[in-house]
């Protein structure tokens, strides 16, 4: 089978960045840089929302299905420099060749990616190939945005109009999986500040999860998954996260049975 990699990431304010770019005095907290990028934002959007290339990778988790199951895992440790982690991602994609598939990947993931990839010059021949290498790339391939080799689930489903997304939490829970447990992305800043990395990547890790899981009941849409074969992928899903033993696993799982579409998912 097609590997398929379902991934998201966390990501805080690139603070070195926004010392060098704005030459702030080194006294300055990591704080206080992040509170004057906001600030200026705010002035500029009346939103916090730093641009992409503003932000650090600091969590990057994946959900892969392949021929030897199902694994969801944050890629690299808790203290693993930013560069090693994006690295990793692109690694993988040279490795599997997978189907990757986001919620929002092209809208913010991908892109974030993309500028700190560059920042901390990597390499990812595999992930930009448009067909120089394999010709069937040309025609299917990560970057265009109507090829299907990353499938970003919230643009399509949206038909590529933005008035038209949706969170992936509403969806997943109207889909009856668990959705976001106890913590948003706009949380994880506050949460890099008080040393909870170690939350920060087991929220990523979740969110993978959903992203992978509302992906399986898009496949049952689409007609690729009959309903004994999605079954069974949801089976296995479920029995990957139970035999982790991980508490967080624990709780996305009890809000599964709890939830209200979750004897059909």
């Amino acid at each position: 089978m097609t590997p398929i990699l379902a991934f998201d990431i966390e990501t805080i304010p690139d603070i070195a960045g926004l010392r060098a770019l704005h030459g702030l005095d080194a006294s300055l907290t990591d704080r206080d840089v992040a509170e004057f990028a906001f600030a200026r934002r705010r002035a500029q959007t009346g939103s916090d929302f730093l641009p992409l290339h503003l932000h650090r990778v600091v969590a990057i988790a994946c959900a892969l299905r392949n021929d030897e199951g199902l694994r969801v895992w944050s890629l690299g440790s808790a203290g693993e420099d930013e560069g090693s982690l994006v690295q990793r991602f692109f690694d993988g994609i040279e490795k599997y060749t997978p189907q990757l598939v986001s919620w929002n990947g092209g809208g913010f993931d991908l892109p974030v990616l993309h500028y700190r990839s560059l920042a901390h010059g990597l390499a990812a021949p595999k992930y930009w190939d448009l067909g120089e290498d394999e010709r069937e790339f040309r025609f299917n391939n990560y970057i265009t945005r109507y090829h299907m080799r990353h499938l970003d689930l919230m643009d399509l489903l949206a038909m590529y109009q933005p008035r038209a997304s949706a969170p992936l939490d509403e969806i997943a829970k109207l889909c009856g999986f668990p959705g976001k447990l106890g913590m948003d992305g706009a949380a994880v800043w506050g949460a890099w500040l008080c040393g909870g990395i170690d939350r920060i990547r087991r929220y990523c890790e979740t969110d993978a999860a959903n992203t992978y899981l509302v992906f399986l009941r898009f496949q049952r849409l689409r007609g690729v998954l009959d309903p004994a074969r999605y079954r069974l992928e949801i089976e296995l899903a479920r029995d990957t996260l139970c035999r982790s033993g991980e508490p967080h696993w624990g709780e996305f799982l009890d809000a599964w049975r709890e939830s209200p579409g979750s004897p059909a998912a």
